[in-house]
């Protein structure tokens, strides 16, 4: 019985994660994510209470992909690019791992209501510090050069963020050429 509740509120995230990336989480209706996963649209409150849970559910799960992603980069190597190099690594791999996720974690996060909007922009807010600590203790160290601390980071996570749309391309890369390749870019940036 709970194996079949779990399968059934899967398969509404795994569709309204697909819709809200197509549609927007704004033109996308709980009937119609009903309809899509093949359940009568009063089923699907029994799994989410609302359309803002669902969607706080994505974002706070990629959210906590992100932050444990960066919990394997050793905080203890001395190398600012090293440290930076693992950092993207992770970064690029939950969003590989979760496109469809990422894709609503990236776009659709406006839409979350309050008080999961104020919890979330703060969680967004905590993980860009850890990236921030890392090139501010490299600049400091001499391994990057001295920049504007808050372009370089607006910098690095614009480029981070928007590797999903390469997913997008004929061309298929795979998360690792993906990370190797922009984290090179990015580095050799902040050493120039």
């Amino acid at each position: 019985m709970a194996t079949a509740t779990l399968t059934t509120r899967q398969n509404i995230r795994q569709t309204a994660q697909k819709l809200f990336r197509e549609r927007g989480y704004a033109a996308v209706g709980m009937r119609e994510l009903a309809k899509e996963v093949g359940i009568e649209a009063p089923s699907i409150y029994n799994h989410y209470k609302s359309k803002d849970d669902l969607l706080r559910e994505i974002c706070f799960d990629i959210a906590a992909q992100f932050f444990k992603a960066f919990e394997e980069v050793d905080l203890n190597e001395k190398s600012a690019t090293k440290k930076m190099r693992a950092a993207i690594k992770g970064h690029v791999s939950v969003i590989a791992d979760n496109m469809e996720a990422s894709a609503v974690f990236f776009q659709e996060w406006m839409f979350l209501e309050e008080p999961n909007l104020a919890q979330f922009k703060k969680l967004r807010h905590e993980y860009e510090l850890k990236f921030r600590d890392i090139i501010d203790k490299g600049m400091k160290k001499g391994d990057f050069k001295t920049m504007n601390l808050k372009l370089v980071t607006f910098t690095i996570f614009s480029a981070l963020n928007a590797t999903y749309d390469l997913y997008k391309t004929s061309e298929k890369l795979s998360p690792d050429q993906i990370a190797e390749d922009i984290a090179g870019l990015l580095l050799k940036g902040l050493k120039s």
